[in-house]
């Protein structure tokens, strides 16, 4: 009985055919009562003359319409309409796994996450004894975000009767469907044994299936079959599994998983699905991966890309310890070293640091790394066909680096200003404390993580808790901090001086020794310590007993890509080498765009450079603009002329770009002399800078002048976050206007008319936009937004308040009313858009009229795309370094 468009069985209206099987046709359907979509099973003729298997499929109905379980397809009820009988069940997007394997083999770790659902899928059921009896690939369904729903749950028994009844004669999808060949080799080569042979069967015959489903994932084709139904069956009961075709180095929990779940005799499978679920839960928790690995020395042939698919035989022996599934990664004979790059997905793209940051890292047993991305922190394992992202993590999770463990990875969130670590199988993030991203972090030192910032080397427990000071270098810009082997000395780069040098620290003396001129320096344990310099890496032979350098340096890696004054790197412990290759010194270069309110496009004719700020002049003609791909500079473009002119040329640190009110000056944040102050200049770069501050104890970034340009709004750059306002008439310092000891308040901006302030605060747990009176900060204050919020802009009119919620890449804009008090309407979105937003101060303008807003997005070149998407790693490369640069 076949049923046409707009057929209506009951209140149910057919929308489509959806497919046809042994126990049915399957239509989509609209429920007109309740208004959803649903999934109509309409049973065969025969079926419905039979009083009895009616009988019983109603009250099996009413008992699977009990299982309530995210992976299980629900059933709604058994229904019948002139003399129609069918099923009402949950409709079910996306494909099923038999059209998935019919492709090919499923990777691993994404099978084995498969499998974990279709487990507690069947462990749900079988708490309520219910059993599937026809658990197949064609019964089970992944929807498009990966989540697997298990169809016709406890079906078989009820088209097949009662027990007395079962036999292959009856089987329903044996005999119903006897001229379907596809269907009935499909269904009979998922049975277990005793089911082959008509013998009454319990949840071990699922747990069978389970085993048949999953071995046919990890190979692609089925694990027993034949060219008719009775060869097809004496294949499930005499034939053994073809193991050899499991894949390669397949973790032996997995193996010793299978081989339980399809043994012959029920009574030596597994007792419960619940043992095979927990051994793949072990399997996806190990910090190793779902391989263990084997040494094969590969050389890829010159100009040869060589992907990540053969890795796992490039890499290290696993073993099991003690009868467990413990793991260690060890050679077993000299490496050879193998080298081969990684590229990230089309349309998916490195979050390159825009200053102080590196956007990856290696574990220290070389198995795995981690990236940033828009989209957050992705992991992959070196012998995976694909990275997944960590859940728990977005756009503003930056700067990963890996546990000493490998276990989990800490991270910047930009979001909040805090410092958060993830287990490596992603879940939820967990605080250890407020920080600022510039500098560096390190752990692998007594479970301790060390961060240099500023003048200061500090370190916090990974647990959580207070910094606390290990050393403090007056004067100095502090970064690469890491713990040597003998726990008494901290080797670190000094950026304050000219040129940069790498030092070690001594924590018995507290003396600091130059070593030697470079950046992003780490002690390996060769012997050597690897750093950054002009284009390159460089290593030097160290001795870790006199803290001394015992040789000339050599260049060891050319071409890597640097973040001003960090390049892009790590090593692990194994000596896995993974980089960004690139010119060094050349940052990311980005383009200006218009944006109107409805998100259209229109790219500026200015160059692309390494923009971060971009602020508009008061009457719209020009841009301040901070570009930091040559030194760290303001500069200045004018609409007009289509001219880029700089403005400031002192060697050190200049940022921000804050125009007076007047327009005749722009306020920047400069280091001079080791320290960073406020100074401004006058906007066509007459004159010299004249400094505002004289402050050495913080480093601070201007953001807003007031609208009557008498006062000056500036937020810290490290730490805690707080608001600062400066009176400009020279009578006082900067003063804390907001600044709670327990959250962050950053961005400020006045009204129009002088009388609101909006700022950014994450006292509710997340970073939203409050407003508070202006001057009196303590006469109220108003929360606009609770889904986030983030750099607030006022419209000239001051009747709206725009801001940028980060984690979605949305520009919002809400209206507000400021005569008498403060009122503020519902906020909508204007525009998405992958923009660039850093850690303080507003990246975006907006114009006079509020009509189009002035946005910085990284430019469509081919040496960007290079750079975003490519990771270059070296495997067993402390050969190679052993090699050039001989330790004496």
């Amino acid at each position: 009985m076949t049923l046409s468009t707009g057929t209506k069985l009951s209140h149910y209206e057919i929308t489509s055919q959806i497919g046809k099987g042994g126990m049915g046709e399957v239509y989509q359907a609209k429920d007109t009562k309740l208004g959803r979509d649903v999934a109509i099973k309409v049973l065969p003729e025969e079926f419905a003359k039979d009083a009895d298997r009616v009988a019983r499929l109603q009250r099996e109905a009413k008992l699977l319409a009990s299982l309530n379980h995210p992976n299980i397809a629900a059933i709604y009820g058994l229904e019948e309409s002139d003399g129609t009988n069918f099923l009402v069940m949950e409709l079910v997007k996306g494909q099923t796994l038999d059209e998935r394997i019919k492709s090919s083999a499923v990777p691993v770790e994404e099978a084995l996450k498969l499998a974990l659902q279709i487990a507690e899928a069947l462990e749900a059921a079988h708490e309520k004894s219910v059993i599937h009896r026809d658990l197949k690939p064609a019964n089970i369904k992944v929807t498009p975000d990966g989540k697997v729903k298990v169809l016709d749950f406890g079906l078989a028994k009820a088209f097949a009767g009662e027990q007395a009844d079962l036999n292959l004669s009856n089987s329903p999808t044996l005999s119903v469907a006897a001229t379907q060949q596809g269907m009935i080799l499909g269904t009979a080569a998922y049975m277990s044994p005793e089911q082959a042979r008509g013998k009454e069967v319990d949840k071990r015959a699922d747990i069978w299936a389970f085993g048949v489903v999953l071995f046919e994932m990890l190979t692609g084709k089925q694990v027993f079959t034949g060219d008719t139904v009775s060869d097809t069956l004496a294949s499930v009961l005499a034939r053994e599994p073809e193991w050899q075709s499991l894949p390669q180095n397949l973790h032996p929990r997995i193996r010793l998983l299978l081989e339980r779940c399809l043994k012959k005799e029920s009574k030596d499978r597994y007792s419960g699905i619940s043992d095979a679920r927990v051994d793949i839960q072990e399997v996806l928790a190990d910090p190793h991966g779902v391989f263990v690995y084997s040494i094969a020395a590969i050389e890829p042939k010159k100009g040869q890309r060589v992907g990540l698919i053969w890795v796992a035989s490039a890499l290290v022996v696993g073993a099991i310890i003690a009868g467990a599934a413990v793991w260690k990664f060890k050679p077993t004979e000299p490496d050879r070293v193998v080298r081969f790059e990684y590229e990230l997905p089309e349309g998916n793209q490195l979050n390159l640091g825009t200053n102080y940051y590196t956007p990856l890292a290696v574990s220290p047993d070389g198995s795995r790394f981690v990236y940033g991305t828009a989209n957050g922190l992705y992991i992959r394992s070196m012998d995976a066909l694909e990275a997944r992202i960590i859940e728990g993590t977005d756009r503003n999770s930056i700067e990963p680096f890996f546990s000493g463990d490998g276990q989990w990875i800490g991270c910047f969130s930009g979001s909040d200003q805090k410092l958060k670590k993830v287990a490596v199988t992603g879940g939820p993030t967990f605080t250890l404390g407020d920080s600022s991203a510039d500098g560096g972090f390190n752990w692998d030192w007594d479970d301790r993580i060390l961060h240099a910032t500023g003048e200061k080397i500090m370190w916090i427990s990974s647990n959580g808790g207070n910094w606390e000071p290990l050393m403090e270098q007056t004067g100095g810009l502090l970064g690469s901090a890491q713990m040597l082997p003998d726990g008494e000395s901290v080797l670190f780069t000094d950026h304050s001086s000219s040129p940069h040098m790498v030092k070690v620290h001594s924590l018995k003396s507290g003396e600091n020794k130059e070593l030697l001129e470079g950046v992003s320096a780490r002690y390996v344990e060769t012997g050597h310590i690897v750093y950054g310099m002009g284009s390159n890496l460089y290593a030097v032979p160290f001795d870790i007993e006199t803290l001394e350098v015992t040789a000339k340096s050599v260049p060891v890696v050319e071409g890597v890509f640097k973040s001003f004054n960090f390049y892009n790197y790590d090593i692990s412990n194994s000596g896995t080498l993974v980089y960004i290759p690139g010119i060094g010194g050349n940052i990311q270069s980005r383009q200006l765009v218009w944006v109107d309110r409805d998100g259209t496009e229109e790219v500026l004719e200015a160059p692309f450079r390494a923009y971060v700020y971009a602020h508009l002049s008061p009457d719209g003609t020009q841009v301040a603009l901070d570009i930091r791909d040559q030194e760290s500079d303001i500069w200045i473009w004018d609409f007009s002329r289509k001219h880029l002119s700089r403005l400031t040329f002192d060697p050190g640190l200049n940022r921000g770009g804050v125009w007076t009110p007047d327009g005749k000056k722009v306020a920047f944040s400069a280091e001079r002399e080791g320290a960073e102050n406020i100074y401004w200049q006058a906007a066509d770069g007459s004159g010299a800078p004249e400094p505002l501050t004289e402050i050495s104890d913080a480093s601070i970034l201007p953001i807003a002048f007031s609208p009557d340009g008498r006062q000056l709004l500036s937020g810290k750059t490290e730490g805690l976050q707080d608001i600062s306002i400066l009176n400009l008439d020279g009578s006082d310092t900067p003063r804390v206007l907001l600044g709670e000891k327990e959250f962050n308040e950053q961005n400020p901006q006045i009204s129009p008319d002088g009388r609101w302030l909006a700022y950014q605060s994450d006292e509710s747990g997340s970073p939203q936009i409050w407003v508070r009176p202006f001057p009196d900060t303590n006469a109220g204050r108003w929360q606009i937004t609770t889904e986030g919020g983030t750099r607030p802009l006022w419209n000239r009119n001051g009747r709206e308040l725009f801001y940028y919620v980060e984690s979605e890449g949305a520009m919002m804009a809400v209206p507000v009313a400021t005569d008498g008090s403060f009122k503020a309407g519902t906020p909508t979105e204007l525009f998405r858009g992958d923009y660039l937003t850093y850690f303080d101060g507003t990246q975006y303008s907006v114009t006079s009229d509020g009509k189009r807003f002035l946005m910085i997005k990284i430019a469509e070149t081919e040496k960007n795309n290079e750079m975003s998407r490519k990771i270059n790693i070296v495997l067993n490369w402390f050969e190679e370094l052993k090699a050039k640069v001989p330790v004496p």
